[in-house]
């Protein structure tokens, strides 16, 4: 339980997407999530995933929240070590429940946005096939990214509260594009479904980070939050990955649930 929150896997998973342009036939994204800067994930362990990430190649990269845990004085820390990835195509993020809960949104996207990794806050931006300053056409993804939301309201949790997930993101989608939604919280996903969201990449959950799933499918704590607790998941034309992330909260060990780079190669159905 000790020796697996060290234990990092690069899981390599392939996304079939119908809408996919020929030019992006075999484009790689790399996913790093929770992150969770604290006494037990230093900056140099950061650095060390970071290293790994890029050994990858991929051609972009996204990270899904929770870089802190619950110390704001951390961020610049986790920044800092974060600097260190490259991708042709850029490294883009959204922001995670403890951005929130810390009071650190708008403080650690001006570090992020200082260090050229652009947070994605009910925005957008277009990925050209051709790479940053190309021209755009219809050989384009459209990444859209989002601040955690929750249909929770107790406690600490009241921050962050929506009675619609992704309420407004329609003004940000367009015909005959194919997008990926970056989101903390998986629970988005039916919602993304039914907005025609091709893709959306989430952590939050840990992998249930003290899993027993072995022994039965539904022991997981992940799954008293949602039941898209890690790994891919398909509603209709819409599929899901949910990271099991970097590092831990609460207590510092996993089980049955080791921390993840994921690596995902996108095919044309």
């Amino acid at each position: 339980m000790v020796v697996e929150r060290v234990d990092l896997e690069t899981t390599r998973q392939r996304i079939r997407l119908a809408r996919l342009p020929r030019a992006f036939e075999g484009f790689r994204i790399g996913q790093i999530s929770d992150l969770h800067i604290g006494p037990f994930m230093s900056a140099a362990e950061i650095r060390r995933v970071v290293g790994i990430t890029n050994a990858l190649k991929p051609d972009l990269i996204v990270l899904t929240g929770d870089y802190v845990t619950w110390d704001p004085s951390t961020q610049g820390a986790v920044v800092g070590a974060l600097t260190g990835l490259r991708a042709p195509h850029g490294v883009y993020g959204c922001l995670g429940n403890h951005e929130l809960w810390t009071r650190t949104e708008d403080s650690i996207t001006a570090l992020f946005a200082a260090a050229g990794i652009p947070i994605l806050r009910q925005e957008r931006v277009m990925i050209a096939a051709g790479g940053p300053g190309s021209p755009l056409g219809s050989e384009s993804l459209n990444l859209v990214g989002v601040d955690y939301q929750t249909h929770s309201s107790r406690g600490r949790r009241e921050r962050g509260f929506v009675r619609e997930y992704l309420a407004g993101i329609e003004l940000l989608l367009q015909p005959d594009t194919t997008h990926i939604l970056l989101s903390h919280n998986p629970n988005t996903f039916d919602r993304a479904a039914e907005l025609g969201i091709d893709l959306s990449l989430a952590g939050h959950t840990h992998g249930g980070q003290v899993a027993l799933e072995f022994v039965h499918p539904g022991i997981s704590p992940g799954r008293l939050v949602t039941p898209y607790v890690r790994g891919w998941f398909q509603k209709g034309n819409a599929q899901l990955y949910v990271n099991r992330g970097i590092g831990t909260i609460g207590v510092p060990i996993r089980f049955d649930a080791p921390p993840e780079i994921t690596e995902f190669e996108l095919v044309r159905a």
